[in-house]
């Protein structure tokens, strides 16, 4: 899989995790230099506290496009290590 923004590939993986229709990548599987961490924060009442990242690529930033759970509930605990994505990055194959 491949996560796609502003027609630069931001992460890509063989392994990852769905959950809720949405593709978490290893941390290890990010192009770090495409990732600046945000202060947001959201909650989830079954897997906790997640984190954000703003998505840079060429000359644009896509702010919060990224998330992970640090630190998720048990019931979440196989998406530990891992980041999913939204506000239109595409995950294709």
């Amino acid at each position: 899989m491949k996560a796609v923004w502003n027609d630069v590939v931001i992460a890509e993986s063989d392994d990852t995790v769905v959950v809720d229709n949405n593709h978490y990548f290893p941390r290890a599987a990010l192009r770090m230099e495409h990732f600046q961490p945000s202060d947001t924060t959201s909650v989830c009442g079954w897997k906790g506290t997640a984190r954000y990242f703003h998505v840079t690529a060429g000359d644009a930033t896509n702010r919060d496009a990224a998330w992970y759970y640090p630190d998720p509930k048990d019931a979440a605990r196989e998406i530990e290590g891992r980041v999913a994505f939204w506000k239109g990055v595409e995950v294709v194959e």
